[in-house]
Parts: C-alpha cells; structure tokens; sequence
C-alpha cells in the first residue's frame, strides 16, 4: 500500500504523522511511504531522516493525496484538504467528529474510509491513542495556567506555589482521567492547593489513597461546583465521553462568581468544550476573556511539544496504522480495537457516539451526503 503522510496544517501544529523509524517498520512490511516536504522539520525530523529510511518526499500536498491509498496525519482534515480526499482512500487521525458537522459532512461526502485515533479501544477498554496526548495535555494545561495567571496577560497576579506566609494558587481539576490525573499531578508538584472533583466515587478514592492530604476530592455536583468556582483561581476541564460532545459542566453564570483574572482551562476543547463559553482558540491567540475570566481553549495542546508528542503518538499508533495498511475492509473489522474507531466508510457515518451527538442535526447530514 501506498502511504502518504502531509504536514500538518493546523494553526501552530507541529507534529508529523510519522517518524522516520515509523517509515522504516511500513518499508519492512512491503509499503512504499511519501513524505511532503518538510513535514516533520517542526518536531526535529529532517527530509534526510525519511530518505535513509526509505520514505519518497513529494513537494506538496497535492502530491501527496493524489497519489496514497492511506492518509496519515495527526489532526483532524482541515477545509483545504476537503477536495484533496479520494473515494475508498483510508484516512488514520484524531478525528472528534463530534464536534464538527461540517468535517463528518466532508469525509461522508468524499467516500473515505476514516478511523480515529481517540477511538481505538484495546481489550481493557482503554484508549491507547488517546492516552499519551492526554497525559501531555493535562502537564501542559497547568503549565499554562501557571503562566496566564500572571498579571502582564490579565491574570490574578498568583504565583502558583505561592511563597512562606502567602497562600498558593487554587486548583480545581473536573474528571480524574488521564488528562485529569497528570494535571494534579503536576499542580501539586508546583505546590498549589488542589481539588478534584469527579461523578465516579472509586476514583475519589483512588486519589485519596494516592495522594492523601496533598489533595481535597468532592463528588461532582451543581452544588459542589457552584461553591469551588468561587474559591479557585484555577479550573481544568478535565472531562471526557469517547465520540460524544463534552457535557457543560461549568456555565456561563458561573463566571460572575469567580475571582477576576481567574483562568479556565478548557482540554475537552476537542470534544466542544466542558465550559459552556468554551470556543476553540490557536497558539496564535491562545485566550480570551469573559467576564473578567481568561479562557485558554486551545484545541492543540501537544502540538507545543511536538518531538515529545510525536514520539509519544506513534508508538502508539504504528501498529495499528500496519493492520490498515496490511489488511482488507473486512478482516479490520474482525479486529475490535480497529472496528471501534471506524468513523465514516462508503458515503455514510459509522460511528453510532458521533451519530447520537449530532441528535437532529444528522438529518440534515444525511439527506445532503
């Protein structure tokens, strides 16, 4: 099969689909891998890299589309490459469908065979492609929050540690998931005071026992979250339904109780955001303010760390990318992981998370596929 691997085209996203080591292992099972120029040069992966490994690199993404029987990117198509997708071409990216009509009505309409990074489910349930970008997405998220609470980009003016005699900055993290769990982790290892809050009472408990007194837990509930918004200086939406659109946890009237220059943190951005004033912003322009509230929504977070980041995604992802390559249609489907993840395939939607998200919207989705 014929592997054709773009640049990322994403506002500030510096990832590559693939590494030159990841080339080298398609090369080995009887694949030929184009690479556009300078595809990988963002996240430390020369031209020269690909070419020892065996890769062929094209001049654009044109080329690169015309000729691939499977696309592999990182993020999910971007509207200029909506006419560049071939019928029955396989498409291998996170995809959050969920949260945009508009990319499902293209892939639908464009005949691609689209599987999802966030939606491979191994045998224990898990998603293992979603978990590295999660754990970099919940250290990250602190790390900016940390540095939007500063007073030159409007923030409270906190030092997240604090200092002897002076408190430390309040940290509320709502879902104790992947993105949760490295989010505390590295809010208490700046020394903030922390809160979790979570609807699944074992993972209460789990983090009580991990982290003791360094952490308070509250059941997450209208009640609790309308008494945390007015203390912390910090909220992280942490939270996740695979394929489906994040529920609002935090509402626009919340906003009014908080402390000026607070800042919210929105990872489920990619999912339609678990902040009801949540919208998608860029490194370009990181945030913006309501209320007197900074939101740093930025629907890439990985994408600042892309030689960690795409080390760590595709080793994840390579295996499976080889059963696409390797396999018919009808064998994938035999594999559980795969079967899970297949989100559009010959004109029509297949994923029943994303269809449920869409509600009355997918009518109009189908009558005009």
């Amino acid at each position: 099969m014929i592997i054709g691997v773009p640049k990322e085209i994403k506002s500030k996203e510096y990832r590559v689909g693939l590494t030159p080591s990841c080339v080298s292992e398609y090369i080995k099972n009887g694949h030929s891998v184009l690479i556009e120029n300078n595809a990988g040069s963002e996240a430390g992966f020369e031209n020269c890299d690909y070419e020892k490994a065996g890769a062929i690199i094209e001049k654009d993404s044109v080329a690169i589309f015309s000729k691939a029987q499977m696309i592999i990117k990182v993020k999910e198509p971007q509207k200029s490459e909506f006419n560049l997708f071939k019928p029955g071409q396989i498409l291998f990216t996170y995809l959050h469908l969920a949260s945009s009509i508009e990319i499902t009505q293209a892939l639908i309409k464009a005949g691609v065979t689209s599987y999802a990074y966030e939606m491979i489910t191994d045998k224990n349930n898990s998603f293992p492609c979603l978990a590295p970008m999660s754990e970099i997405a919940g250290k990250l998220s602190v790390q900016q929050a940390a540095k939007y609470l500063e007073k030159s980009y409007g923030g409270r003016g906190i030092l997240m540690g604090g200092v002897p005699g002076v408190e430390r900055a309040k940290v509320t993290v709502i879902g104790g998931g992947v993105v949760g769990s490295n989010a505390v982790k590295v809010a208490i290892g700046m020394g903030a005071e922390v809160t979790l809050l979570d609807i699944n009472t074992e993972t209460l408990h789990r983090y009580d026992q991990q982290y003791s007194t360094s952490i308070k837990t509250l059941y997450s509930n209208e009640e609790n979250i309308e008494e945390i918004v007015k203390s912390s200086d910090v909220i992280i939406g942490a939270i996740l339904l695979p394929g489906k659109k994040a529920p609002h946890i935090l509402k626009k009237e919340h906003l009014s109780k908080m402390k000026k220059g607070a800042v919210l943190v929105d990872v489920a951005v990619d999912q339609g955001g678990c902040f009801e004033t949540t919208k998608a912003t860029s490194y370009d322009d990181p945030i913006y303010i309501i209320d007197d509230i900074l939101h740093f929504c930025v629907a890439n977070l990985p994408g600042a760390v892309p030689l960690t980041s795409t080390k760590a995604l595709t080793q994840q992802t390579l295996k499976y990318g080889l059963q696409l390559a390797a396999k018919s249609f009808a064998e994938i489907q035999l594999i559980p992981d795969l079967k899970a993840a297949l989100s559009t395939h010959d004109y029509k939607l297949c994923s029943e998370e994303v269809s449920s998200s869409f509600g009355e919207q997918l009518k109009h989705l189908d009558q005009s596929a």
